[in-house]
């Protein structure tokens, strides 16, 4: 698996063709599954498939908002996020895993389709992570979720045989 400079490195349009294919290997890696297999935790601290696809759902959430925000101010300021915390607070092993897989696949769409309309200087408008992770240009976040998505694809996958 590329690590998360590989992916920033890695030429655009390759990290908007690895974003586009995620619904559909999220989708093959569920199909046929049962309520058990996806909300069972491989251990107390690792997530459980249907956890894995709502931090997807809700990343992506984020990530755009981010970006809408970054084409209209100068360099906002993006909170913290904490997704153990939203795993607990939004009770995420009570959601239905297709439910949240759709609304992933819908928001991604939208996502892509924001992506592929920018501009080069569009591309380099920013935020500020008030997190260590400070400035970040749109193009820096697209090496982000280029590997984020492969990374909690191989997170589910294991969820699904019972491993952390």
């Amino acid at each position: 698996m590329r690590s998360m400079e590989e992916w920033r490195q890695a030429p655009r349009a390759e990290r908007l063709a690895r974003l586009a294919l995620t619904g559909d290997e999220l989708a093959r890696a569920i199909a046929g599954q049962d309520l058990q297999r996806l909300t069972r935790r491989p251990d107390p601290v690792n997530w459980a498939p249907v956890e894995v696809l709502c931090h997807l759902r809700d990343t992506e959430e984020s990530f755009l908002q981010r970006f809408r925000l970054a084409l209209i101010m100068d360099e906002p300021r993006f909170p913290t996020t904490n997704p153990n915390r939203w795993a607990a607070e939004r009770q995420y092993l009570r959601h239905h895993a297709g439910q949240a897989l759709e609304s992933f696949t819908r928001r991604r769409a939208e996502t892509l389709a924001l992506l592929r309309g920018l501009s080069d200087p569009e591309w380099e408008r920013a935020g500020v992570q008030m997190d260590s992770r400070g400035r970040r240009t749109l193009d820096d976040f697209l090496g982000v979720m280029a590997w984020h998505d492969p990374n909690h694809l191989d997170q589910l996958c294991r969820a699904l045989e019972g491993h952390a």
